[in-house]
């Protein structure tokens, strides 16, 4: 077994925890190939690890991307901040979240530098960092818990990119979800179709434009006060 896909025995003895080898991350990718390049379509993985299948989506769903929009920052921006925030993860040990985070902004911020250069501000980059945050979970897809201190339920946030750059957030039980997608066959936050039964957001947000996601709970207050 390589080295690469185990960190310790005793991981593997308590955790199970294995790595998939990138061989076979990009093989069974490919039986979605499609859907992996398809800047909308989202992806959940319930024992993430380090993220050696959500970075491989990043990467696939950046190169689409930088083939359509990289002519334009601006567009480039925007749809690079939904191909972020399709994709999601929970891994029950902490260091494995830590590191899958860092992995996918470290990706996101590699391939944007290297066809526009410097960001020109903090805005995307924390809201990059932000949504990866919310998106990848410390938790137990099995108790569907988050394993914190006070564990709670696990809630996941839906990311819509309207027009204008602007973007809907609304908040999903990861429970209530699961028992739509099982009831329905549906993708996790699929609004396809009439007769398809979508769950009530826990919490609903503001439109917000993209590059202020970062600082959403500061606009919302300010909506309060005006």
């Amino acid at each position: 077994m390589a080295e690469t896909q185990v960190k310790t025995k005793r991981r593997v003895a308590d955790y199970g925890e294995v790595y998939t080898a990138p061989r076979e991350v990009n093989a069974m990718l490919d039986l979605i190939k499609q859907e992996t390049e398809r800047i909308e379509s989202r992806f959940l993985e319930p024992a993430c690890g380090n993220g050696n299948f959500l970075i491989e989506v990043l990467a696939r769903k950046l190169t689409k991307i930088a083939a359509r929009y990289g002519k334009s920052r601006l567009e480039y921006e925007r749809y690079a901040v939904a191909a972020v925030a399709s994709l999601y993860g929970i891994d029950i040990l902490e260091d494995n979240v830590c590191e899958c985070r860092s992995r996918l902004y470290n990706y996101f911020t590699s391939h944007y530098i290297n066809r526009f250069g410097l960001f020109p501000n903090d805005d995307l980059p924390n809201t990059v960092k932000y949504i990866l945050d919310r998106n990848i979970v410390w938790g137990d897809a099995l108790t569907l818990q988050t394993v914190d201190e006070s564990p709670r339920p696990i809630v996941f946030s839906e990311w819509s990119l309207l027009m204008g750059g602007m973007v809907k957030r609304r908040d999903f039980s990861f429970s209530e979800l699961l028992y739509q997608s099982e009831n329905n066959s549906m993708p996790l936050f699929s609004d396809i179709g009439e007769d398809i039964c979508i769950p009530e957001p826990e919490k609903e947000f503001p439109p917000v434009h993209y590059l202020k996601i970062w600082d959403m709970e500061a606009f919302m207050l300010k909506e309060v006060i005006i």
